[in-house]
């Protein structure tokens, strides 16, 4: 016993040495939630009853709810065969077969019922193979999150672990620091005194910055496990919903351990934990389980999964219905052909042996009833020339698919070293989808940037640091074979500063070719080079670094401004358990810029290194460059919110003076300016534009002195409205501190780089040069987006960017009329400037904030809003909700109908994600959401890139050809069957060996056409990287269009026209053996269809342009088995084998003619493909044409001159990406060296000194 208060006297001291943030913060946590009239519980929508601690109530009924199993799986073992038969026979060839199938027990089939049954078996099992296990991967994901651990209470003030999926409804749980939220929870309490704990919700809505969490004041003594022995609660709430920024509730809790619950405390999304969200910055939670599973609002917002079908997919449902549509004319053609023929006078009907056939061998043919004979004929060609229908297309493409995938998966340049992780291919559906994209609709935060912000430059004093010329610029000038860091030019000839000029020198030819040349590979280093090595610090100028400012001409402001650093946050410092034994401190705040600021203000000297409750504690560097430990007091917080854009503290400094120290956004800090503090703010907006140019996120410091009877009087002001419990509370904080926060002195600005991820600038050129178009669709503010625009170069500097956004005029009303007039007025009159100035070729852009956004995609203007944003280069769409990011993406595949690409991060991304054509999610450091309903997953953005431009480019070819090819195999194959019906009067009789129909497809051409879909490659793909044009080919359907459908099925039938007719009028007129036997239906059968294996397999030798040793042994293995399978199968006993008995070794193999007529009946067959590729190649040749010639032809190479230009030429002209950017940057230093040539010129022409020669000149020539 004494060891247990001994134990929790030592924990009270350690919670009692933690700062009370309630005492600092105006948090909207720390308000008091809005009262709530207890009529409402148990009315519709707030019928949600749930017994704290006492989970036992909830496994009956009525109080009985979801467990907390979570599945995205689209089968269960109950559904599956039901479910997946569905999904197989939606597709029309297998319907079809399944119909034959039927018909083939009966005595209208032509062939055996195991030869129909077999194939469709082996057809639809292996797709509902590949579909079980693809669903089983799901489940194991599933089964990954289901698994997680947490501590649960099992009474008596135990906690133990307890799995995720067994977790309960009103479950008292303890969540420790970095680990996810199990279910939706009331917070009870935290590691912290007053009951704050910091959540990150960036899984949820992709934002980094922390929220603040507060549980009630009446559950704060519930701050250690043995304290839950006696907790009992009763919540009563509203029901399951998908919002996540709502929860109304009441908390019923019993006073002094009475058995009655007679308190009722209102309840807010203050108390409320959202699962899948993260603790960050608090060592322990505890919490009760309030909504679990489906119920819980991430799961409401998820969607189930779509069933995707690509787009070529569809469209071979259609060449489908025309091969249908012909097998339907052929099979009409054989049953009218055969009732004439029948019915003809003094022929069939005459026939003495036609009716022994009808009376033992086929009843379903009378020729005295010739109607009923050819209807029956007519049932029993839909059976035999049901070949035209390509029953094994479906499972090769679902082989192939599967086989593209693994490529994919197992690229090693698809490997993110750094997490472990690679890009993954969760669906196969949609390979060849990756190679049509037209449209990416993209996520920010965590697909984009990396959630790492880094110090970059600041301005002090109207002087920048830390600025080297950005990537941008250094391009330009390579480009232009000039230097930027030799010497400056000032566009006035003046002096310059470091914020005017633009500095230039010549270099050599060498360098300017090699850099020249990297530039057109897409291969210039955009990264920072160098980086100082400490994380959220890459800053690099020797002026300020290594206690140099203290050199500088103005100290005291330099001191301000680094003061500005290290005390104005809600930071905390920790140890570093990085680098252990070092002087330097890790932080943890509430936002990431935070943390880059007091890491920074550490590197230049003035560390804050720790905080009482009413006191900050910096080491300073002062004057003499010596080391301080200073305290401030720390008097007052005025936090930072969206509507006030900046954050002040007040403390007073150990001389007892009184600071405002004060950082914000430019225009709301420059507004608050005295008129003494303005002496640098001209030099620090030229500053800040080059910042915000770079794509740098910027905030301005400034100060303020202030008298101690100024700061009692405004205190007691503020104390007033904070204590102020109403709605009115907020407006009267902000009317206090608007009161204080004026007459400000301005010091300087920061800019910090939102680091992007690795590659992301190179990989949003090439995309662009590739013709994709990219919307970015973001929950952050319109500053961010846009800083981040220009970063990834989806803006520059001389784009037409128009703002969308509702005027305060339109907004005070309130009004819905009134707010849709002022977006439409604003869409209208951006989209006539497109119009005007369209011939210009100037580059447009739109950015729209969500509240406006919201208004634009309304039934009534959304068509204009999307008219203007498809005829701009770039889309960003700011506040954006995780809804509306789904129904963008609907309505930007509705109205432009183009193929639509979504690649996110979080929950908040998983509607667009799934609403997409293609959905990709990034497995990053967070959690699962996104990449648990993505079609593809991959650790980075930048390996969109190679898997849209190289897999994407193969994959829609490789299919391409595949669908293709395998119509003209089976045209070729069908139609000699068709043709042979004519030959032979239409009888119905078969020409081959129903195991020859069956070997045909399944065995004999299937292998040569499954290495086409995976292996084939019409350049490699570096040349893909080099060329991104060749990726308009899918964008604009080339390979798979109706000319070249129409085109193949014509060569499907040239080609078997000219099977048949030469096999038949070669082979029949005279004998082919030396002893004069002439060829019966097993011989013609046998060399037509020998003929048909040669033709289709040397065809797809012709179609493939890269070739390995795997295809070739598919193709001439396949026809080396057919030979096999003959001699084989002729060697079983005639009641096996039938006509086929010792075919190939006494009949065929022996006679030269079968040889002869096989090979010239192969070399007619091919030689029109031939002819019309000569054509195609020498008179209309394509771009990859054109490449493979330069590159495998070897007519120049690689690094010639020649390639260098065509690939420069076969570029897509882009208003978005570096190279564009580095195009107009030129443009833009172009103008002004002109300019400043002109003014030299004009300087010198007008100087006393050039006057003074002249006339000297003149004077003497006189």
């Amino acid at each position: 016993m004494p060891t247990k208060k001994s134990s929790s006297t030592n924990s009270f001291k350690k919670k009692r040495s933690k700062v009370k943030w309630s005492n600092l913060y105006t948090f909207s946590c720390f308000r008091p939630p809005p009262q709530l009239n207890p009529s409402e519980f148990g009315q519709p929508g707030f019928t949600r009853v749930v017994f704290c601690n006492d989970s036992v109530k909830h496994k009956t009924k009525p109080y009985k709810y979801y467990g907390n199993n979570v599945t995205t799986t689209k089968y269960n073992v109950i559904t599956f065969l039901p479910k997946s038969l569905f999904e197989q026979f939606r597709r029309v060839a297998n319907l079809y077969f399944l119909l034959v199938a039927v018909l083939s027990v009966t005595s209208l089939a032509p062939f055996t019922p195991l030869s129909l049954i077999a194939p469709l078996v082996f057809v639809v099992g292996i797709s509902m193979l590949k579909e079980g296990v693809e669903d089983w991967h799901r489940f194991v994901q599933d089964l990954e999150v289901n698994s997680r651990i947490v501590k649960v209470h099992i009474g008596n003030g135990v906690f133990v672990d307890r799995t995720w999926k067994l977790l309960r409804v009103g479950d008292v749980v303890k969540v420790n620091k970095n680990e996810y939220f199990p279910g939706d929870l009331l917070l009870l309490s935290s590691s912290y005194e007053d009951g704050v704990c910091y959540v990150e919700t960036m899984n949820l809505d992709g934002e980094t910055n922390l929220k603040i969490k507060r549980c009630l004041e009446c559950t704060l003594g519930f701050d250690e496990d043995l304290k839950f022995d006696k907790f009992k609660g009763v919540v009563r709430c509203e029901d399951p919903n998908s919002s996540l920024y709502t929860f109304v509730g009441n908390l019923e809790l019993n006073d002094d351990d009475e058995d009655q619950l007679d308190s009722s405390y209102p309840l807010s999304p203050s108390q409320f934990l959202l699962r899948d969200s993260k603790l960050q910055n608090t060592d322990y939670v505890y919490g009760v389980v309030i909504f679990t599973g489906s119920d819980t609002k991430v799961v409401r917002n998820s969607m189930k999964s779509p069933s995707k079908r690509s787009r070529i997919e569809r469209k071979m449902d259609q060449v489908i219905y025309v091969l249908f549509f012909m097998l339907l004319l052929i099979s009409l053609i054989a049953s009218v052909g055969s009732v004439q023929y029948t019915d003809q006078d003094q022929t069939a009907k005459q026939w003495w042996y036609l009716e022994l056939m009808k009376e033992k061998i086929d009843v379903s043919f009378d020729p005295n009833k010739p109607l009923a004979s050819g209807f029956y004929q007519f049932l029993r060609a839909l059976i035999l020339y049901g070949y035209l229908i390509p029953i094994s297309l479906y499972v090769s493409i679902e082989v192939v698919k599967f086989l593209q995938a693994m490529l994919i998966n197992n690229d090693r340049h698809l490997f993110d070293e750094m997490s472990g992780k690679s890009v993954e291919a969760r669906t196969s559906n949609l390979n060849e989808e990756l190679g049509q994209v037209e449209m990416i609709l993209t996520d920010k935060t965590g697909t984009l940037t990396c959630n790492q912000m880094e110090f970059r430059k600041c301005s002090i004093e109207g002087i920048s640091y830390g600025g080297d010329a950005n990537e941008i610029v250094r391009a330009a000038s390579q480009r232009m074979n000039i230097d930027i860091e030799s010497y400056r030019f000032n566009l006035d000839g003046d002096d310059s500063t470091p914020r005017d000029s633009v500095e230039m020198v010549e270099i050599s030819s060498d360098q300017v070719n090699e850099s020249r040349n990297r530039i057109l590979d897409g291969e210039y280093d955009m990264k920072n080079v160098g980086g100082t090595g400490i994380k959220g610090f890459n800053f690099r100028d020797k002026r300020l670094m290594n206690k140099m400012w203290v050199h500088g001409s103005n100290v005291w402001d330099m001191m301000m401004f680094f003061r500005v650093m290290a005390l104005c946050h809600t930071g905390i410092p920790v140890e570093n358990e990085e680098q252990l034994g070092s002087h330097k401190l890790k932080y943890e705040a509430e936002s990431p810029e935070e943390v880059t600021f007091l890491i920074a203000a550490q590197e230049f000297g003035f560390q804050f290194c720790r905080r009482t409750q009413s006191s900050v504690f910096v080491k300073e560097i002062d004057p003499s460059a010596s080391e301080v430990e200073r305290e401030y007091k720390l008097l007052n917080l005025l936090e930072f919110s969206s509507s006030r854009k900046r954050m002040s503290v007040i403390v007073r400094d150990e001389y007892g003076q009184i600071f405002l120290l004060c950082k914000g956004a430019d225009n709301i800090i420059f507004d608050r300016l005295g008129d003494g503090g303005r002496t640098y703010q001209h030099a620090t907006t030229m500053h800040l534009a080059n910042y915000a140019e770079d794509g740098l996120r910027t905030m301005v410091f400034a100060y303020k002195k202030i008298e101690d009877f100024e700061y009692e009087e405004w205190n007691s002001s503020f104390s007033k409205a904070k204590a102020t419990i109403g709605p009115e509370r907020d407006e009267l904080l902000e009317n206090v501190s608007e009161n204080i926060e004026k007459d400000l002195v301005l010091l300087g600005a920061v800019a910090v780089d939102d680091k992007l991820q690795d590659g992301v600038a190179e990989c949003i050129d090439k995309l662009a040069q590739a013709g994709l178009k990219i919307w970015l669709l973001t929950g952050d503010k319109k500053e961010t987006a846009v800083n981040i625009g220009f970063a990834c170069s989806l803006l520059r500097h001389d784009m037409h960017l128009f703002h969308l956004s509702l005027s305060r005029d339109a907004e005070s009303k309130n009004q819905i009329k009134a707010m849709k007039d002022d977006i439409l007025n604003q869409i209208e009159a951006s989209y006539q400037v497109i119009t005007n100035e369209k011939t210009k070729d100037d580059p447009f852009a739109v950015v729209v904030d969500g509240k406006a956004l919201e208004i634009a995609l309304s039934n009534d203007i959304r068509d204009e809003f999307l008219q203007l944003a498809v005829n701009c280069a770039s889309v960003i769409c700011c506040r954006v909700s995780p809804k509306q990011k789904a129904l963008i993406t609907r309505l930007v595949k509705r109205y432009t109908g183009k193929m639509t690409l979504a690649i996110g991060d979080g929950a908040n991304d998983v509607g667009m994600i799934q609403e997409a054509d293609i959905g990709i999610g990034i497995s990053g450091m967070e959690g699962m959401q996104a990449v648990m309903a993505s079609d593809f997953s991959m650790p980075q953005f930048r390996f969109l890139e190679r898997l849209l431009i190289v897999h994407g480019h193969w994959c829609y070819k490789r299919i391409s050809k595949m669908i293709l090819y395998f119509v003209y195999k089976n045209i070729v194959f069908g139609l000699t069957l068709f043709y042979y019906e004519i030959y032979s009067r239409f009888s119905g009789d078969v020409l081959y060996d129903g195991w020859y129909m069956v070997m045909f497809n399944l065995f004999l051409t299937s292998l040569p056409v499954i290495s086409l879909g995976v292996l084939e490659q019409d350049v490699s793909s570096d040349v893909c990287l080099q060329f991104p044009a060749l990726y308009q080919q899918g964008q604009k359907g080339i390979f798979f269009s109706w000319k070249r459908i129409i085109g193949w099925m014509g060569n499907g039938i040239l080609t078997s026209l000219v099977i048949s007719i030469l096999n038949v009028y070669i082979l029949s007129p005279s004998a082919f053996r030396e002893g004069g036997q002439v060829v019966d239906i097993a011989h013609l059968g046998v060399i037509t269809y020998t003929t048909i294996v040669w033709t289709v397999n040397c065809q797809i030798a012709l179609i493939i342009t890269h070739f390995t040793w795997i295809q070739h042994i598919f193709i001439w293995g396949s026809i080396f088995s057919w030979y096999i399978f003959l001699l084989f199968y002729g060697a079983l006993p005639p009641a096996y084998s039938n006509r086929e008995y010792k075919l190939l070794v006494e009949a065929v193999g022996p006679a030269p003619m079968c040889w002869i007529v096989v090979l010239l009946v192969v070399v007619i067959s091919l030689l029109p493909y031939f002819i019309y590729m000569v054509i195609q190649r020498t008179f209309y040749p394509m771009d990859d044409h054109i490449i493979q010639e330069m590159k495998y032809g070897r007519k120049v190479v690689v690094d010639d001159e020649m390639w260098l230009r065509e690939k420069q030429s076969s570029r897509k002209p882009t208003h978005i990406g570096f190279s564009a950017r580095v195009d107009a940057k030129i443009l833009y230093l172009k103008d002004q060296l002109h300019k400043k040539r002109m003014f030299i010129i004009k300087s010198i022409t007008n100087s006393p000194i050039r006057r003074s020669i002249t006339i000297n000149t003149l004077e003497n020539r006189d």
